[in-house]
């Protein structure tokens, strides 16, 4: 992953901008300073010589940007992840953190987490709230499913991710996080997002990697993707990362394809083991706040797909470019799948024949009128020359010999 630091300044001197009182979503503008303990940064992956991630002595005791600005005190007293399993596909979840105690189950050998990712992700997820202490998980009463997606150093395959995303659904999973993505293994991981579509579990997962890898020869930052798998199957939830005053830092790798964002930079959690805390950077643990939301959302709304829970979380979100997740709106706001129905036309009723009779009535009327208009016609002119001629027949007015 990219170094755990803010854009502004350096991580343990940063560690004090993610200690403090976010403004509401809305907002997003940079908070007070609340605290100023500094943590160690959280790795995504160590060298092959390194020792395992130790135990952090140092503990966040004010309320983290993240808790307030994913507004998770008014999503508790809707839901809290209760009844929900999240599938935790990274580098494992360490068994023993007391902020997940009691509910971490671990498929083969992934309770034990050497580099710490998959712990402060899970913590992200999960991690109860204490007093006293200012990290909560979102949804703080969900239980954990750790899966191993890398080897023990931390390094993923498609074929390490696949195979967890698929041992997550078998194990129960009805939300699996995939902590990391890849820009190859389009076959294998549409395989193992198909199987938990088929088994009715959401799968959410980073838009893209924490950082880009350097050439060792140039030191130059190689160029991201066009797409990163399972961030580019259908049917998934891909997350980007935003921080503190709602931007990302300046080395985050910019691709597309995010349909949801997060808080990601410089957000604070757990660690593999022990009470302390870590500071982290990255899109992978903004994914994880989502993971947390889905939970929240199944917790609340047992009957609801997969699909529909996706949904509800996209549709909910303040409008943004991606939009920002809004775990109280995707708990209230009520959606509808089906459109209104259309007005059925009544049936056209076509009137009966007209009946001829009115007509020829009608007509023989109108004939016999005509008639008495021509005789009265003809009798206006007839009947004034008859007169003339004192009705004789035509001709015989002046004939000799007729008497007058």
């Amino acid at each position: 992953m990219r170094p755990a630091r803010s854009p502004r300044r350096p991580v343990r001197h940063a560690v004090a901008a993610t200690l403090l009182a976010a403004v509401p979503l809305a907002a997003q503008t940079p908070a007070a300073v609340a605290d100023s303990v500094e943590l160690p940064a959280v790795p995504s992956a160590l060298a092959a010589d390194a020792p395992c991630t130790p135990a952090s002595t140092e503990t966040a005791h004010e309320e983290t940007w993240t808790r307030q600005a994913l507004g998770l005190k008014r999503s508790w007293s809707l839901a809290d992840g209760g009844g929900v399993t999240v599938g935790v596909v990274d580098t494992g979840v360490g068994t023993a953190v007391p902020a997940l105690d009691g509910r971490v189950t671990a498929v083969g050998d992934a309770g034990t987490d050497c580099v710490g990712h998959g712990s402060f992700a899970a913590g992200l997820i999960a991690a109860a709230p204490v007093d006293g202490v200012g990290v909560a998980g979102a949804a703080p009463a969900a239980r954990i499913l750790a899966v191993r997606g890398t080897d023990q150093r931390g390094n993923p395959t498609a074929e390490l991710l696949a195979d967890g995303i698929r041992a997550a659904v078998d194990g129960g999973a009805k939300v699996v996080y995939v902590g990391r993505v890849v820009p190859e293994g389009k076959a294998v991981l549409t395989a193992a997002v198909d199987y938990a579509r088929e088994h009715d579990a959401l799968v959410v997962v980073p838009f893209a990697p924490d950082a880009l890898p350097r050439d060792r020869a140039t030191g130059k930052t190689a160029d991201p993707a066009p797409w990163y798998w399972p961030a580019a199957v259908p049917g998934v939830l891909a997350v980007m990362d935003y921080g503190p005053d709602g931007g990302r830092p300046e080395n985050a790798p910019q691709t597309a394809g995010a349909d949801l964002a997060a808080p990601g930079d410089a957000v604070v959690s757990v660690g593999p083991r022990g009470a302390g805390h870590f500071i982290g950077s990255g899109s992978s643990f903004a994914a994880a706040n989502v993971a947390g939301a889905a939970a929240l959302v199944r917790s609340r709304n047992p009957a609801m797909s997969a699909a529909q829970v996706s949904r509800q979380l996209v549709a909910a979100a303040y409008p943004a470019v991606p939009p920002r997740v809004d775990p109280y709106a995707a708990l209230t706001a009520v959606l509808t799948d089906t459109q209104g129905a259309v007005p059925e036309a009544p049936p056209a009723r076509v009137p009966p024949k007209a009946s001829p009779q009115p007509r020829e009535r009608a007509l023989l009327i109108a004939g016999a009128g005509g008639m008495l208009v021509l005789l009265v016609a003809g009798a206006v002119v007839v009947v004034p020359r008859g007169r003339a001629r004192g009705w004789r027949p035509a001709g015989q007015e002046d004939r000799p010999g007729t008497a007058t």
